[in-house]
């Protein structure tokens, strides 16, 4: 690795291995200014939570970087607007509406799937499921046509390309600015309907909630459902990949949660710490502030690299290792706003749809533990992304159950 590409995470070093990367930066360039990307770069765990929890840190960074693909959205929003649109969408993913509601659509699309390999004895759980999954429980969660998957499939890969398109290649601008029309286009008959003749899916909860008297727009409703695409779709994929390559690579770990299944939840928090699927997320602070190396500018870009904050050894023992049982990351706290990695970021703009990931999660590997045993891997994977990543492929050898 040459000395440029020491703490430059859009090198090619960084893209094939960060890990190296993260420890160089926390360790000797704390706060980096990349030029390239015209934004600051911070790595500690203590600047990335006060970044996420400190008021001087705003998203108005998401004006430019989510709103031309998504339209305005919720992690836009502060003060009474951003509680008021966080309280119209969190009952649909918590509590009794998520269990009645959406865990059957959970566990009919994941034996679908399943019932696909499930007697093969190998599978490239990437391409036959996690890619899959998540989109079409989504879609199905809508209450949108199961015909219509793989175009939700397409427009979400679009979408998740614009938004990691971080050398600006405009032929992937262009697809994702697309990708806008055609999803409003499909997606505003069907709120309209939606609200003069609502139904028992997630669009018509979206389209008849009030809080206070207010109710989201037609533009608001479908922004939310572009975000939730991606931000339900590409984190569930990869949580899940990450996940059980982190489990099958330390079979006494999954011999536990095969053991005793209430600690899927500990393996998925785990991981959204060691190898959380979203490496980075961008605050912009609004006055100058003071953190470690040095002074961020009033009105900066700021890159928060949340890979490189959960394994800092500042704050976690050890924090190369995976381990489900460690004491140093809270578990009974891990899917709320309490939470002490960053893989779902921290404070105010606390992923909504935690208890929403958690549950698919839970659905999706018990179900595949309960149709494989044996599991170990057929060939090293090779993980891929900068914003997000994963492994490519996550080819697996399997004893079938049944």
């Amino acid at each position: 690795m040459n000395a440029e590409s020491v703490t430059d995470i859009l090198s090619p070093e960084c893209l094939a291995d960060p890990i190296p990367v993260w420890e160089a930066l926390r360790e000797t360039a704390p706060l980096a200014f990349h030029e390239g990307m015209n934004a600051y770069v911070i790595s500690r765990y203590a600047d990335v939570e006060r970044a996420f929890k400190d008021p001087v840190f705003s998203t108005d960074n998401y004006g430019w970087q989510l709103e031309p693909v998504h339209g305005r959205t919720i992690l836009q929003m502060d003060g009474r607007e951003h509680s008021i649109h966080r309280r119209l969408v969190t009952p649909a993913f918590r509590g009794s509406e998520l269990t009645a509601t959406f865990v059957p659509v959970m566990r009919r699309n994941s034996s679908a799937l399943i019932d696909g390999f499930r007697h093969a004895g190998e599978v490239d759980l990437v391409d036959a499921f996690t890619i899959r999954y998540p989109i079409n429980v989504i879609v199905d969660m809508l209450g949108l046509p199961t015909s219509d998957h793989l175009l939700f499939h397409r427009w979400y890969t679009s979408i998740m390309a614009f938004l990691a398109n971080l050398t600006q290649d405009p032929a992937v601008a262009e697809r994702g600015l697309r990708t806008k029309d055609e999803l409003q286009d499909y997606l505003l008959p069907r709120i309209a309907a939606r609200r003069a003749d609502p139904r028992d899916d997630l669009l018509s909860l979206l389209c008849t909630a009030r809080i206070d008297g207010e109710q989201m727009t037609e533009l608001e409703i479908k922004a939310f459902v572009s975000l939730l695409l991606v931000a339900g779709g590409e984190t569930t994929d990869k949580a899940l990949a990450n996940m059980f390559l982190n489990l099958v690579q330390n079979q006494d770990q999954i011999a536990r949660v095969r053991a005793d299944r209430s600690l899927i939840p500990n393996a998925l928090a785990e991981t959204l710490r060691h190898s959380p699927p979203v490496q980075m997320i961008m605050r912009q602070p609004s006055e100058d502030v003071e953190l470690s190396g040095g002074t961020v500018p009033a009105g900066a870009t700021v890159v928060c690299l949340i890979a490189a904050a959960n394994r800092d050894p500042r704050r976690f023992t050890d924090p190369d290792r995976f381990d489900i049982t460690r004491d140093d990351l809270d578990f009974a706290k891990a899917y709320t706003a309490a939470a002490n990695h960053a893989g779902f970021a921290l404070g105010r703009h606390f992923c909504v749809g935690a208890t929403l990931a958690r549950t698919e999660v839970e659905v999706a590997a018990n179900a595949l533990l309960d149709a494989m045993d044996d599991i170990e891997l057929v060939e090293p994977p090779v993980s891929r992304g900068l914003f997000t990543r994963a492994p490519s492929s996550l080819r697996l050898r399997f004893t079938p159950t049944g």
